[in-house]
C-alpha cells in the first residue's frame, strides 16, 4: 500500500519524537511517504495532490480537527469519489472531535496500533460529510464551498470558537478555564441574545425565525470538554444527515439552564426546552442573519457571515477504522 502521512509539527499532544515513532510504525506496514506541514493550507494542498494522484491509496492525518479539515477539503476538492484514496486519523490535538467518534482511542500512539490493525484485516467504513456554500443572491454568495467532519456553528458558539483562537494566538494554553471564560465573556458581550437575527429556511417546511445560535452537527458527540463528551444533537451520526440544535433566546437564567442541560447531556438526551429547536436529519436548509455573525467549522473560526447553505452528504468518504 502506497501512503501519504499529513504531519502537523504544532499538534499540541505529540511531541517530534512520538511523531517518529509512529512515522516508523506506518513505514513498516506499508510505502510511506511523511509530509511535515509548513503553513496554513498547506494540509489541503497535500490531500488534493494525492488525490489527483494516481499512486496514492491511503492518506493519513496526524494532528488535530483543522489539519484532519484541511486534509478532507483536499481530498473531496472535486466531490466525493469511490475511487479517491481512504483516509485515516491519528489525533494529535487538543480535542480530537472527528477520531473520537469514529471510535479511535484519544491517544496517537494507540490510534495507531487501531488503524494498523483495520488495515490488515480491511476494516473501513463511508462516512457522511457536511458542506457549506454561500448563498446565490447574497453577499456571500462568492464564498468557496468547504467540507466539515463534525460540526459547524453560526452565531453564539462560533463567536466563542474564536476569542478562544485569539487567545491561543496570544500564547494561552487550550484549557477547560480558558474556554469556560470565553463563554462567559461571548455571553456577556453578545448584542442579539435577547432578540436573535437568525433564519433557518428548508424546502418544504414553514422558516423558524429568530435564533440566537445554531449548531450544525453531522455527528454525535458535538464536542468534548476534556473527557467528557457533549451532545448537542444526540441523533446525529456519520449514516445520516444534517442536525440542529438552535436557542430562540439566551437569558441568563435559559443560558444557564441549557449549559447545565448539556454538561449533564447523554447519547439519549440532549438540551431541551421551548426556547430550544432541535431538527433531524437534514439534507439542505440556509442559515440567513439579518446582522453579520461569526461562523465556525470543525473548530476553526472563519469569520463573519450573513448566510451559509448546508447540504448533507451521505456516503462522502472512506475511513479506515
Amino acid at each position: 500500500m502506497r501512503a501519504l502521512l499529513v504531519v502537523n509539527p504544532a499538534a499540541t499532544t505529540t511531541s517530534a519524537r512520538t511523531r517518529d515513532v509512529l512515522i516508523h510504525a506506518l513505514a513498516s506496514e506499508m510505502k510511506l511517504e511523511a509530509v511535515t506541514t509548513e503553513y496554513r493550507g498547506h494540509a489541503k494542498d497535500l490531500g488534493r495532490r494525492a488525490a489527483e494522484s494516481n499512486d496514492i491509496d491511503l492518506v493519513v492525518a496526524l494532528g488535530g480537527d483543522g489539519t484532519v479539515n484541511e486534509v478532507v477539503n483536499g481530498l473531496l476538492h472535486n466531490g466525493p469519489n469511490p475511487e479517491l484514496p481512504e483516509f485515516a486519523v491519528v489525533p494529535g490535538g487538543s480535542t480530537n472531535v472527528f477520531a473520537r467518534a469514529l471510535g479511535l482511542p484519544n491517544d496517537a500512539v494507540e490510534s495507531t496500533g487501531v488503524i494498523l490493525d483495520a488495515l490488515r484485516e480491511n476494516r473501513h467504513r463511508t462516512v457522511s460529510l457536511g458542506l457549506a456554500s454561500g448563498v446565490p443572491g447574497t453577499v456571500d454568495e462568492g464564498v468557496p464551498e468547504r467540507w466539515f467532519t463534525f460540526c459547524a456553528g453560526f452565531g453564539f458558539d462560533a463567536g466563542v470558537v474564536g476569542r478562544v483562537e485569539q487567545q491561543r494566538e496570544r500564547g494561552k494554553r487550550s484549557t477547560h478555564a480558558l474556554y469556560l471564560r470565553q463563554v462567559a465573556r461571548q455571553f456577556f458581550g453578545e448584542p442579539h441574545r435577547r432578540h436573535g437575527q437568525i433564519t433557518l429556511e428548508q424546502p418544504g417546511a414553514e422558516p423558524v425565525e429568530e435564533l440566537v445560535l445554531s449548531i450544525v452537527c453531522n455527528t454525535s458527540p458535538y464536542t468534548y470538554l476534556g473527557n467528557r463528551p457533549l451532545y448537542s444533537s444526540p441523533e446525529a451520526s456519520f449514516e445520516a444527515g444534517l442536525d440542529v440544535l438552535a436557542l430562540t433566546k439566551m437569558t441568563a437564567p435559559s443560558a444557564t439552564r441549557y449549559a447545565t442541560q448539556l454538561l449533564t447531556s447523554t447519547p439519549d438526551r440532549g438540551p431541551r426546552g421551548k426556547h430550544a429547536v432541535s431538527l433531524h436529519d437534514l439534507t439542505d436548509f440556509t442559515l440567513h442573519s439579518k446582522a453579520p455573525l461569526p461562523f465556525q467549522m470543525d473548530g476553526d473560526h472563519l469569520g463573519l457571515r450573513t448566510s451559509v447553505a448546508f447540504t448533507g452528504v451521505r456516503q462522502a468518504l472512506r475511513v479506515i477504522v
